[in-house]
């Protein structure tokens, strides 16, 4: 089991937690955390583009002129795809993007990540996160104390009203809510800050 230190609000070691082996110290598999990143990025897609086919475009119900006898190329309607105004050819339509992804390539992908972050010792765990009101100031003031800098991931082990306030003028940090943490969240963190609690929830999901 990974052993990592356990920070009070200050930044100082108040205790140590042994990290489950089977979620934060796997062999790491690149490529399932690729297809992992990759699926999600597909699902966020909405796949809501459309364009007109000619069939669709108003008017251009009427032939433009006569078949024969204008010394022209036959025409039967203006809204036909080289004409202005026109119907598009093979153009976006509608179209689901999602991408399916085994249940347990999903949990070997969060476990690499997590056991990734644990490994380049990017993995902070902190014992409690509290605040008597909303303030930014006093928020990011705890942040710096737990070496929190660059694109910080903040895991609770549930909803903080005050904690979400606080943070939501920080631009560099994302909070989630364990166990929804997704590998994407994981990889695009410099440091992830959890909580004790939140660990326990992860390991329990993860099982």
């Amino acid at each position: 089991m990974a052993e990592v230190a356990v920070l009070n609000s200050d930044g100082a070691e108040v205790d140590k937690i042994n990290l489950s082996a089977g979620v934060f110290e796997v062999v790491p598999n690149t490529s399932v955390m690729h297809g992992a990143v990759v699926a999600q990025l597909a699902n966020m897609r909405q796949g809501t583009a459309d364009t007109k086919t000619r069939t669709e475009v108003r008017g251009g119900g009427k032939k433009p002129f006569r078949q024969k006898g204008t010394g022209r190329a036959r025409q039967g309607s203006i809204r036909a795809p080289h004409f202005p105004g026109g119907g598009i050819v093979f153009g976006p339509h509608p179209r689901d993007y999602d991408v399916d992804m085994p249940k347990k390539m999903k949990k070997l992908a969060i476990r690499s990540a997590w056991s990734v972050k644990v490994a380049d010792g990017e993995l902070k765990v902190i014992d409690s996160l509290k605040l008597d009101a909303i303030s930014t100031k006093t928020f990011a003031g705890i942040l710096a104390k737990v070496g929190a800098a660059g694109k910080t991931l903040l895991v609770l082990a549930e909803s903080d009203d005050t904690i979400i306030k606080s943070a939501r003028n920080i631009p560099w940090l994302k909070i989630r809510i364990a166990p929804s943490v997704s590998t994407m969240d994981l990889l695009n963190s410099d440091i992830v800050l959890i909580t004790r609690d939140a660990v326990a929830k992860i390991e329990e999901a993860q099982a």
